[in-house]
């Protein structure tokens, strides 16, 4: 036993027509409810050393969405895109019986957690997007090629239906995961592959559904994902890492689609902060991010719920 108390950890399983959305709970059980959202081909162990950070007084539930993680992989056939993840997040929370909370969302998971709280905008009283815009406005110029390009892939993918996964060493996994993911320090790596890959014959494989691959074929302009942000009642805390996801992005058109989103949530009044980090700093660096967290949900969330 290490001399930080490690904080009880139980399992999620909330049952789905294809199976289970599976997941991580920590805090106590009327705690006030806090629901982590992961980034795109990571898992819910992206929070594993962040939540130990945060204020005990919240219930957390990290949550792996499906192909990801320990989660059942969507059926046959079907595609994975921002609104059908946002339709397992309802059904996580229906699942639950929270009908108010806060998320926090990391990269894909900040764009899913931001598409709720806009289509369900009664229900979210915080949210926090860490090294994430909320939306990824799509140049309209380029939606048609890419929807081709993701239904394409998949009907690739499904006349290969026989094929197996490859197989690794855990090391070659911790390899292959490091080369795809600079950004993870080596005690990240090992915590997203604890949930990341599964036991064959022969060594490990990713559990990961490898549709998650494909171009995303439901893309959003930047007018509809202005008019969408301007729908989300809840306080916003969006925290940007200076050597993260923005550093990707040179092209111009691209920055002036991201500058009108940063624009819309100063506008209204929430809190956009840049910190020093990479892509995986609530990850890899969680003292950075936590304080900002902290107070965020200690001012916006547990602070209203005390009696005047």
């Amino acid at each position: 036993m290490s001399s930080i108390e490690k904080p009880a950890v139980s399992e999620l399983s909330i049952p789905v027509l294809w199976g289970e959305i599976r997941g991580e709970v920590w805090g106590p059980d009327h705690g006030r409810p806090v629901l982590c959202l992961h980034g795109w081909a990571d898992n819910c162990g992206t929070f594993n050393s962040l939540i130990p950070l945060l204020p005990k007084e919240c219930r957390y539930v990290a949550v792996d969405l499906p192909g990801h993680g320990r989660s059942s992989h969507r059926p046959p056939g079907v595609f994975y895109s921002f609104p059908t993840y946002v339709a397992d997040v309802r059904r996580v929370v229906d699942g639950l019986q929270w009908t108010k909370f806060s998320i926090v969302g990391h990269s894909m998971g900040g764009n899913v957690a931001a598409m709720f709280s806009a289509l369900y905008p009664e229900m979210v009283d915080a949210l926090v997007l860490l090294d994430a815009y909320g939306f990824l406005p799509a140049d309209p110029k380029e939606v048609f090629k890419v929807m081709k390009q993701g239904m394409d892939d998949m009907i690739q993918f499904e006349k290969k239906t026989g094929e197996r996964k490859r197989v690794y060493t855990y090391e070659k996994a911790v390899e292959r995961l490091s080369a795809a993911n600079p950004s993870l320090s080596e005690q990240s790596l090992h915590i997203l592959l604890e949930r990341g890959l599964v036991q064959v014959e022969g060594g490990v494989e990713f559990s990961r559904d490898l549709r998650i691959n494909f171009k995303n074929v439901v893309r959003i302009p930047l007018e509809q994902s202005l008019e969408m942000q301007l729908r989300i009642q809840a306080s916003v805390l969006v925290i940007l890492a200076d050597k993260g996801f923005g550093a990707t992005f040179p092209e111009s058109d691209h920055q002036k689609r991201i500058s009108a989103l940063l624009q819309g949530y100063r506008d209204r009044n929430h809190t956009v902060v840049t910190v020093t980090g990479n892509h995986h700093v609530h990850l890899n660096d969680p003292e950075v991010v936590a304080p900002l967290v902290s107070d965020f949900l200690r001012t916006k969330v547990l602070t209203q719920l005390l009696p005047a």
